[in-house]
């Protein structure tokens, strides 16, 4: 058995760790991560990734077939698209194994030694893990956790071969006719709309009155728009109660109560389960580590500091929201601690974004937040109707908006949400705004490129002074 003795080391190289780690290493601190799976973790693997590459690929197989029979845009293509899923898939796959390779010689780069294997700790400092070549057993002045989260499987719908988690979605070498989504948060609702936009038929199964109950109805009514639009049902309050997978080639039959209890049967030649995500924090001795817990997850100080001295814990073990910038925005952070530097989590905003079709981007509070908070606000929204550049994307007419939020005393921007195509890129200006302070006056009188989607951010905040410029 051989052994490592470090100044920091990092488990797990995900967005958070594998950030951790390379921090580390160019503040010159002995660094060891260790990871059994590739270097990227979940985000980059199985789930931020590889999702949006299939995304963009099922939003170009559904653009290429708008260009059919009488076509659009005075373009016309003959015949329909094929769809070669095999080939999809390796191609994402190409995506991920490439970055998964730079974050690999990133940690070289930076004389990060990393350790392929998983960690046992027996306490707060000493871990073995169990590699190709036999054990290793690692010795650390600090230690940090990045174990990430994994999808929540439900006790009465077990994954089976046809009963899947969004890893599997990710994965898949055939289309399936009929895809059954149970949850529409984010990471159903952007599977379930990637897969319709394959081709395949979309139910899902909603627990709650509404999709994506993270974001306000005025926000999602565009989203909930396009599944109308696209012929996708959705079941709300109904409450899933159990599965029979029936093999190989004939899919799942799944049981359910609609909102008046009634019982009902859906088949689906798969069923995948979207309800969200849980805090690894079994299997490696946590539990030997002497450190404080806050429900399902670690708790952590505004330094992600733990209760056990030099023990660190970051990203998706320490609470919502589960975002792998947050990740690595404290990844980074605990590294210029451990190094003596001055540092403490404390963002004003943590930007969210969800992939659906349109896309969605919150960024701090939204009126109804503030209301409750008893903030007196103005609220500017702008069309992307009335924006040239949407108009000549096509992006004009899905419903989209800007809208900002700021104190009605002062206009100092506390929220910008969006909904619509490609908004996605405008949520670090949104973040940038509110993290500096800006006022509305800022917004407005910074000058916009013309023609750009985020003229849009400029107009909302003319709106909200009361003389936007284009409605």
């Amino acid at each position: 058995m051989s052994s490592i003795s470090c100044k920091v080391l990092v488990v797990g190289a995900g967005p958070g760790g594998y950030v951790a780690a390379i921090r580390a290493g160019q503040l010159g601190l002995d660094t060891v991560i260790v990871e059994g799976d590739r270097a990227g973790g979940t985000c980059l693997i199985r789930g931020c990734i590889p999702s949006k590459a299939l995304i963009h690929a099922a939003t170009r197989f559904e653009e290429i077939n708008a260009h059919t029979g009488a076509g659009k845009l005075g373009i016309t293509v003959s015949q329909p698209a094929q769809l070669d899923m095999p080939k999809l898939i390796d191609w994402k796959e190409s995506i991920v194994a490439r970055l998964s390779g730079g974050v690999e010689s990133l940690l070289k780069k930076n004389k990060v030694n990393h350790v392929k294997g998983w960690a046992t700790f027996s306490d707060a400092k000493n871990c073995t893990v169990e590699t190709a070549d036999g054990p290793v057993t690692i010795k650390a002045e600090n230690v940090i956790l990045a174990n990430g989260s994994t999808a929540t499987e439900l006790p009465f719908l077990p994954y089976s071969e046809n009963v899947i988690s969004s890893t599997e979605a990710l994965e898949q070498q055939e289309l399936p006719n009929h895809l059954v989504v149970i949850g529409a948060g984010y990471i159903g609702l952007e599977m379930g709309i990637a897969y319709r936009k394959l081709g395949a038929k979309v139910t899902f199964i909603e627990g709650m009155d509404r999709i994506l109950p993270l974001y306000d109805k005025e926000l999602t009514k565009p989203v909930a728009d396009w599944l109308k639009k696209h012929d996708v049902k959705i079941e709300y309050k109904a409450r899933a109660q159990g599965v029979v997978d029936h093999g190989s080639d004939d899919g799942a039959t799944l049981t359910y109560t609609d909102k008046k209890g009634i019982e009902h049967a859906i088949h689906g030649d798969k069923v995948l389960v979207t309800v969200g995500r849980r805090p690894n924090t079994k299997g490696y001795g946590l539990e030997n580590m002497c450190i404080d817990m806050d429900g399902p997850f670690v708790k952590v100080d505004n330094q992600c500091r733990t209760a056990m001295k030099g023990v660190w814990a970051i990203g998706d073990l320490v609470g919502e929201p589960m975002l792998a910038h947050k990740a690595s925005a404290q990844g980074e952070m605990v590294a210029e601690i451990i190094s003596g530097l001055k540092r403490e989590f404390n963002p004003t905003v943590i930007p969210a974004v969800c992939f659906t079709e349109p896309e969605l981007v919150g960024v701090g509070l939204t009126p109804d937040d503030a209301s409750a908070q008893g903030i007196k606000t103005k609220v500017g929204k702008f069309p992307f109707a009335a924006i040239g550049k949407a108009l000549a994307m096509e992006a004009g007419s899905d419903g989209g908006f800007v809208r900002i939020t700021a104190r009605e005393d002062n206009h100092v921007v506390i929220g910008i949400h969006a909904v619509g195509a490609h908004v996605a890129e405008l949520s670090n200006q949104f973040a940038t705004a509110i993290e500096m302070g800006a006022r509305l006056e800022d917004l407005a009188n910074t000058i916009h490129v013309h023609p750009t989607l985020g003229e849009a951010t400029m107009e909302a905040a003319m709106a909200s002074l009361g003389h936007a410029i284009h409605i």
